[in-house]
């Protein structure tokens, strides 16, 4: 990023009513308020969307891809993570 671009912003859209926030994409702004104004210019212009999210992209935490092996570990060998020692009430079909 050159010194002349403003900070960048991650966008999130939320299709219709009830339906899950999906990133869509990015834009720079120099404020919170141009970053959805923005936004809404690029990724909401044909009513694909009923509500918007800005986040600054510098706001966020990702794992590294490092991180994969023990980060992502299932922790398999944590036995009262299994259901063996849960007892299923009457009725209840155990597959």
């Amino acid at each position: 990023m050159s010194d002349h671009q403003h900070p960048l912003w991650e966008v999130f859209t939320q299709g219709s009513h009830g339906e899950p926030f999906e990133h869509a994409g990015s834009v720079h702004a120099p404020d919170a308020e141009l970053a959805l104004q923005n936004a809404r210019d690029v990724y909401a212009r044909r009513g694909e969307a009923v509500n918007l999210w800005v986040v600054p992209s510098a706001a966020i935490v990702a794992s590294a891809p490092s991180d994969a092996g023990p980060f992502f570990d299932p922790g398999n060998d944590k036995a009262y993570r299994h259901p063996q020692f849960y007892v299923a009430p009457r009725g209840v079909r155990i597959f």
